[in-house]
């Protein structure tokens, strides 16, 4: 009967919220303003009038950065989270986290051979040109 209980609870939560987005949308959709004007349907965002075309092309570097920042903040929450337990994780969590900073490492330095890192225009490659 007590399990039963709970399950009400939820219900009571889920058709209050209901209720209450139900009743936002439609307050705004009666007190709302209905008036077009030019400046209507231009898009509007953090106070600033959009300038120029929104769909252009970032380059490839802007990507790059943002994976970087992904792995190497992902590096720093774990090496965190790791540095308050140190030593309840005793040598084995050590251990484990050489390893993880050790691949991570790796994976810095492939990127870096491979160039992935060289952001800045490219340099040609001046060929050998045969004799004759």
């Amino acid at each position: 009967m007590e399990e039963t209980a709970h399950y009400w609870v939820f219900l009571v939560y889920a058709v209050a919220v209901t209720g209450l987005v139900a009743g936002m949308i439609g307050v705004s959709y009666f007190l709302g303003q209905r008036h077009m004007k030019p400046a209507t349907r231009q898009p509007f965002e953090s106070g600033i009038v959009t300038v120029g075309y929104a769909r252009f092309r970032l380059p490839v570097q802007f990507y790059l950065i943002a994976m970087f920042f992904v792995i190497f903040d992902l590096e720093a929450a774990f090496l965190y989270a790791w540095a308050t337990a140190v030593r309840a994780a005793g040598w084995t969590g050590y251990i484990v986290m050489l390893v993880f900073i050790v691949t991570l490492l790796a994976a810095l330095v492939y990127l870096w051979r491979a160039g992935a890192l060289n952001w800045g225009p490219r340099t040609r490659q001046l060929t050998k040109q045969r004799p004759g």
